[in-house]
């Protein structure tokens, strides 16, 4: 029977750089994928000519080489930033609100207070506070809890005290009148799957800092070329990497991990191991119910699961100058009102903000020359579409694609008409590839109570730990962070013997 030192179950971001990590220490590491490709949401697909990037939109946290931001730290040390090419982006985002306001914000704090006070001269004396309150409160969240200072304290960090977990939409009412800069400011929040008004300003803040000081990035290749370099590193390190294979069971004795056995009945001895997969997979589906942390599960009894995507992806017979598309990012609405989208959310009514992102603009590679790809998402949960009769799904994803076209085509008029190649995924789709409940993206809801301030990444169960949006935040930066870090708690248990 064969024993390694580490099972990682998943190769989705945080499986695979904590399993690179791991091996990294020279640890004997295997890694499970139930998938043929490593990635998670970190992959793309092919259709026709066109090789389609599935999730990644803005890599955060990345940073230049003169003023590396803590992702590139983190691919640097895991030896695969050599083996990557980004491309910075100029620009933040373009918000339109068809026939009321198109504007685009330039990813330097203050071209964006000076574009700012110009549209909204009204607010011009509160946008720069607003900016100085974000920059002033990310300070301290770096200087306090990233760099874990042990002298912290309400004195010493007032801001993030006072501010971590203060609805957004609270702070963004308290600077300004005007709904349409509200609502520009905080057109991020689809990026963690809350509206403003539910949203510790301690995320939206550090995001928001993050990405105007680190500025946005794509990836050459798209996402699944970070995939395939972090996998390589793996196991040029002496990892084990067997794929179409993923974990059926997680063996307990004692409360403490002794194993794993996998969905082809083979089983491994290991005293740690690492998941990837979501919590409620873990403990409900891989354990025994009996050796399943009961008042874990309790604690995340109050929890709710995470929203999914509809997403279109489209390969387009053109430039994106043909069609009149300048940005890669950019950001259509029709409202200001983000509750009511959030609650559009759990409906099949049509979505009024979406995320229409062309990789084209930033990298004119990426697609075959003379053609370009857009990927045109909405968030969504998974519980309308549980009551679609099957027979009906086709006819209703396809009608629900259509009433997303018609959005899109208020900024773009004409898209349609030079769409070559065209796939449609709905929440049931990334649950299939996923196998996450209810295709979340992000895990549970990114509630206050249920963000990366009070969630854990390890278990009740000895030897168990978490990595992924199910145990922090989710989005490319934090879950591939969280890899590194469970994997480092892994190592520091070890050393204890």
């Amino acid at each position: 029977m064969a024993e390694y030192d580490v099972v990682v179950i998943g190769a989705g971001n945080g499986g695979l750089t904590g399993a690179l990590t791991l091996a990294k220490a020279g640890r004997k590491v295997l890694l499970l994928e139930r998938h043929n490709v490593p990635g998670g949401c970190a992959t793309s697909f092919v259709r026709g000519r066109f090789e389609f990037e599935v999730a990644l939109h803005q890599l955060s946290g990345m940073g230049s080489d003169e003023r590396p931001g803590p992702l590139r730290s983190v691919l640097g040390e895991l030896g695969v930033l050599d083996k990557l090419e980004f491309v910075e982006m100029e620009n933040l985002y373009r918000v339109v609100w068809p026939d009321t306001l198109d504007i685009i914000l330039h990813a330097e704090r203050a071209a964006i207070i000076e574009t700012l006070q110009q549209r909204f001269p009204k607010e011009k004396e509160a946008i720069p506070g607003f900016f100085e309150l974000v920059y002033g409160f990310s300070m301290e969240m770096i200087q306090g809890v990233f760099f874990r200072d042990p002298a912290i304290s309400k004195e010493k960090y007032p801001l993030f005290f006072k501010y971590a977990l203060t609805p957004t939409q609270k702070i963004l009412d308290g600077f300004f009148e005007d709904p349409l800069l509200k609502a520009l400011l905080g057109i991020y929040w689809s990026y963690l799957g809350v509206p403003p008004s539910r949203m510790p300003f301690g995320d939206f803040a550090i995001m928001f800092f993050a990405y105007i000081e680190f500025k946005p990035y794509h990836l050459k290749g798209g996402s699944q070329s970070l995939s395939n370099a972090l996998l390589d590193e793996f196991l040029m390190n002496g990892g084990e990497a067997r794929f179409n294979c993923g974990a059926q069971k997680i063996d307990i004795s004692n409360g403490r991990v002794k194993g794993v056995t996998t969905e082809h009945g083979d089983t491994v001895l290991t005293r740690y191991v690492l998941s990837n997969a979501s919590i409620l997979e873990t403990y409900l589906n891989l354990m025994d119910p009996e050796e399943a942390p009961h008042n874990a599960l309790e604690a995340y009894r109050s929890s709710t699961i995470g929203p999914s995507a509809f997403t279109i992806y489209m390969g387009f017979d053109c430039e994106p100058g043909d069609l009149g598309i300048q940005e890669t990012t950019n950001f259509i609405t029709t409202t200001t009102d983000m509750d009511k989208t959030f609650s559009l959310w759990k409906t099949l009514e049509q979505q009024d903000v979406a995320l229409f992102t062309c990789y084209d603009v930033a990298d004119p590679e990426f697609s075959p020359k003379g053609a370009s790809q857009a990927a045109f998402v909405s968030l969504q949960y998974a519980e309308p579409w549980y009551l679609v009769p099957p027979h009906q799904y086709y006819d209703t994803k396809y009608r629900y694609a259509d009433g997303m076209l018609k959005l899109a085509e208020r900024v773009f008029p004409g898209i349609r008409d030079h769409i070559e190649e065209m796939e449609v995924a709905t929440p049931m789709t990334h649950l299939r590839y996923l196998g996450h409940p209810g295709g979340a993206i992000y895990g549970f809801d990114q509630f206050a109570k249920d963000s990366a301030y009070f969630m854990t990444s390890t278990s009740p169960v000895q030897g168990l730990y978490f990595a992924g949006a199910w145990a922090g935040s989710g989005g490319f930066q934090p879950t591939l962070t969280s890899g590194r870090s469970s994997a480092r708690a892994i190592l520091k248990s070890m050393a204890k013997g």
